[in-house]
């Protein structure tokens, strides 16, 4: 059977992921690995889960946790995650709201409501390549999505119009984005609504770190922005997708958009059709944890993440050299290297893994057109600091010898 012949078209988009692949490398011990984005397995509060799972097992929830349920998604854990949007000045009722099998589920469903084959997304140059894996079995074209930039509606009209596309949708990470860490001021986010209006497209708001802020004053969401101008959720573009995987636990895989409510009943029927609905005794536990003690999980590690992010800025510091720039991120899991422009990621990765065993993730993989390849992403979230003093300065020797 020669399988090409019958698979569909968009199949030839699909790619593995580089860092599922860098991922394999955590199994050797001696690698330090700055590759995934992964929270520390030492922060999870794995007592409270325990018990959680012991409590609705053995409990009166026992039977609703084991059944069937709602595509909807459990309803004292939307209550509860309406009650955290209303804390970030979303205002919203759990009609708003649709669990989703981790946030990269959302965007999946989110590029197939929107997406038909040839249309336009508007994406950062570089950009989570989770974002577009998943888009891309939708067959799209990309733009570039400039934050701060005085780039008209028209232009962007023009350009997707040479390509004899339309402009579906804008896709952003505002707060210690996947991969820079860099995060949007409130001017910017205001830019981004006033172009998407202009256009008269939906705002994809993916929040999956926004609970990891370190420093500096928090920026209220793009969909508040959108309700202050609006005056109600149901009126607003902006579609935002959260996740438990960064704070909790990326395991139980729990996520959520909260939208309009004509946008989140397609989501549901697309939830139907999928999977029926996500595991409900993973977001009955979710729910329990949360409700018990979120602030406390999230102020636990944020203080962790936020030494590592310190530690490794100051190894940076010390140990690159000159003509290697980053950035300072307030928060989040990465921080962006550039480097000279003759250097190549993957070509320092291999160089890395088989003389200095430190792992990290090339840049070139963000990049909707493949570009950049003079960059390269960091996490500092599962390493400790010796580690990370550690693998930063055998980075370094190795930039310093090519």
């Amino acid at each position: 059977m020669d399988w090409e012949k019958v698979f569909a078209t968009r199949s030839s988009r699909m790619k593995a992921s580089e860092i599922r692949e860098l991922l394999k490398l955590l199994d050797q011990p001696d690698i330090i690995s700055f590759a995934g984005g992964i929270p520390d397995p030492a922060l999870f509060p794995a007592e409270e889960f325990q018990q959680a799972f012991a409590d609705t097992l053995g409990g009166r929830l026992c039977t609703t946790a084991l059944q069937y349920s709602v595509s909807e998604g459990y309803a004292p854990l939307r209550q509860w995650i309406a009650g955290q949007m209303a804390d970030l000045g979303i205002p919203c009722d759990i009609d708003n709201i649709l669990i989703t099998s981790g946030s990269q589920q959302a965007l999946d469903y989110l590029g197939k409501l929107l997406l038909s084959p040839g249309d336009t997304a508007l994406v950062r140059w570089p950009t989570y390549m989770g974002a577009l894996g998943a888009f891309n079995a939708y067959e799209p074209q990309y733009d570039r999505l400039v934050a701060n930039s005085n780039r008209s509606a028209k232009e962007y009209r023009e350009t997707a119009a040479e390509k004899n596309s339309r402009i579906k949708f804008a896709y952003m990470s505002v707060d210690f984005a996947n991969p820079t860490g860099d995060t949007l001021d409130r001017a910017g986010r205001e830019r981004l609504l006033d172009l998407a209006a202009d256009l008269d497209i939906p705002v994809i708001e993916d929040a999956a770190y926004q609970s990891l802020r370190y420093d500096g004053e928090a920026i209220p969401p793009i969909l508040a922005l959108d309700i202050e101008r609006n005056g109600h959720i149901d009126k607003t573009r902006t579609l935002y997708c959260g996740s438990f995987s960064k704070t909790l636990a990326p395991g139980l895989r729990v996520g959520w958009v909260c939208a309009a409510k004509p946008v989140i009943s397609k989501l549901v029927l697309m939830k139907q059709a999928a999977d029926l609905h996500s595991s409900t005794v993973n977001q009955i536990a979710i729910h329990e944890v949360a409700a018990k003690g979120f602030d406390k999980q999230v102020a636990k590690i944020s203080a962790a993440y936020s030494a590592r992010r310190d530690c490794m800025l100051a190894a940076l510091e010390q140990h690159m050299p000159e003509g290697v720039s980053w950035n300072r991120p307030e928060g989040g899991m990465f921080v962006w290297l550039t480097l000279p422009a003759h250097l190549d990621g993957a070509e320092l990765l291999a160089e890395s893994i088989k003389t200095q065993r430190v792992a990290f993730v090339p840049g070139r993989a963000f990049f909707a057109d493949g570009s950049n390849g003079n960059t390269l992403r960091l996490s500092f979230s599962q390493a400790n600091e010796a580690t990370i003093n550690e693998g930063i300065k055998r980075l370094g020797l190795l930039l310093k010898s090519v």
